[in-house]
This record gives structure tokens, sequence and C-alpha cells, in this order.
């Protein structure tokens, strides 16, 4: 087993690879440069970044895009499309508006009130035009993206792609994990679910063999804005922070993108709207922390669960 620790799009990111080829360490020794590369890409806080030229762009017509924005938007228009739109990429204008303008580390506690009477809202995410002939993207005026989650998502899916070349993955993005095979000796991988009320201990411990799991919550970006409590994940159809009863949500689903776009969906539904949305879908796994401290599980976390996580302190191990 060998792994990598780095910092890349704001988060602290780790990367598994259950193979000790020098090839593999090789691979795995590159993966922080691969996330470096995207984030030069998807970033909306380097006025230099592809993302930020399309931004700039918006009403101006087509624009020829790299492959890797490319994949990233669509992502975003399909987890639009699975979400009904609840999860949609137009949502920048609003999280600059409740303070969200700069990278996270350099948020402190305290940011200033902006004048705005009426929440901006995000914009139909159907308006978004694309042209597959040409590889190029038209955003509607006023229509400025945000990639974030979306594109850590594609990263870990990505990366984790690309080192299972040489043997089974785990690559963890801030929260956001994609695997792809059991580990060498045909055991799962372990992966420890977080109390958002005691980081360091666990709620449970899954067992996943391949696919996602994503966790979201309002329990870390958070910050006051003129004497009022904000959190990054906007309800488009306010324009502002979701009003909601569930501080996380973690998801297992059969791909990363399924896992996050869930994730999302449940925090801005609240926990009883959230649950019903879940158990529609029995593809989807998912453990909810209420604000109250309430613990709700799914029926299909039952075959992920693994039975003595009590005693469980680590992960992937």
């Amino acid at each position: 087993m060998q792994s990598i620790a780095f910092r890349a799009m704001g988060c602290q990111m780790h990367a598994f690879l259950d193979s000790n080829t020098d090839a593999a360490a090789t691979t795995l020794r590159a993966v922080p440069h691969w996330f470096a590369e995207w984030e030069r890409t998807l970033s909306r806080f380097r006025s230099d970044s592809e993302l930020s030229a399309l931004n700039e762009r918006a009403g101006e017509g087509w624009m020829p895009v790299s492959r890797t924005l490319w994949d990233v938007v669509n992502d975003a228009i399909t987890a639009a499309r699975l979400s009904d739109g609840l999860v949609t990429p137009g949502v920048l204008t609003a999280l600059e508006v409740v303070g969200y303008d700069r990278d996270f580390a350099q948020i402190a506690d305290g940011v200033p009130a902006r004048v705005q009477t009426v929440p901006p809202r995000s914009g139909d995410w159907r308006a978004i035009r694309l042209d597959p002939q040409r590889r190029a993207v038209a955003l509607p005026p006023g229509m400025r993206l945000d990639l974030a989650g979306v594109a850590k998502g594609w990263a870990a899916t990505r990366a984790a792609q690309r080192l299972a070349a040489h043997g089974p993955a785990l690559v963890d993005a801030g929260g956001d994990i994609a695997v792809r095979g059991a580990r060498a000796d045909g055991v799962p991988w372990t992966v420890g679910i977080a109390n958002p009320f005691q980081p360091d201990e666990s709620l449970d411990v899954v067992l996943l063999r391949d696919g996602g799991i994503a966790t979201s919550g309002r329990d870390v970006r958070r910050w006051r804005q003129g004497g009022v409590e904000r959190h990054h994940i906007i309800d488009p159809r306010t324009g502002a922070p979701a009003t909601t009863d569930v501080l996380a949500a973690t998801i297992i689903a059969p791909s990363l993108l399924e896992a996050e776009v869930a994730a999302k969906v449940v925090i801005i539904l609240g926990s009883a709207a959230g649950m019903a949305w879940l158990d529609v879908r029995p593809w989807l796994a998912g453990l909810i922390v209420t604000e109250t401290h309430d613990v709700l599980r799914t029926t299909t976390l039952e075959q992920f669960r693994w039975r003595e996580s009590a005693a469980m302190e680590g992960i992937y191990e």
C-alpha cells in the first residue's frame, strides 16, 4: 500500500494505491500535479483560470474550451438534471453576495454585509448551451458558474481511474471519495463517516469496493456576515444559503457525481424531505446528521456498514 497527502482546491487530499511497484509509486507522485493542473483550469478564485474566462464571456456567445472544462461543465449540467435543478452551477453571484468571494481560508469571521435587497437567483441551468462538435460553451447573460463540488468529484474520479491502471485505488478530495476496486487482498476499503459534532470520532464505518461516497455539510464552511450566520450551500430557489435542519449528509452511490449531488440535495431539502427523496432511489445509501444531533440512516446503508464500527477509530486502514 502506498499513499500521498497534499492540499489542492482548498482542501486536504489523500490518494491511496494498493500496489508497491515502482511504476505505481511514480504515478502516485504525479497526483498532486494533476490536481494543480485541474485547479488552474477550474478555480473561480483565479482570475487567470479558464473558468473565470468563461464567466467573463457570459452573454457574449460561444467559447471553445479545454477537455477538462468541457467534462466538468457537462457533469455540472448532469448534476442539475439529476437534482431537478436543486444542485446547479449558476450560483456564483449568490455565493459572492453572502461573502464567499475568495478562498475559504481567507474568509475571516465577520464578513461585511453587502447591500442586496433581493437575493440573486441562479438562473436557468437549461439555458447553458453546449456545442460538442466545436467543444464550445455559451453562457446566458448574467450567469456565472461555480463548479467547486462537481470539480472536486470529477478530479477525484479521474485520479482514481488513472491510478487504477496500477492497482486498487482510493482518492479522497476533501470528503469526496472515489474508489476503484477492492484492495489487492480482496478486502473492501473501510471509510469512516465522521461525527460533525466530534470530528475525531466516527458515527459509522462503511465498506466499499467501487463507486463513490461524498459528505456535504454546513458544519465547516460557515461564517458570519453582518451578524448573520452563512454557509456555502445555496438553495437556488431562493438565492440564499439553504434553510435546513441537516448539518451534514453522507451518501454512497455508484458514482461520486451521484453521491455528491445527493448529499447536497438532502441538505437543501431538510431531513424529512431528504430522507423521502433518498428512499425512492434505492441505488443510494445515506446517513444524515441533524442540528439536533439526530442520526438518520437509509435502510440501504445496512449493506455497507461494518458492524464493529464503534471500535473503529482510523479510516482507510
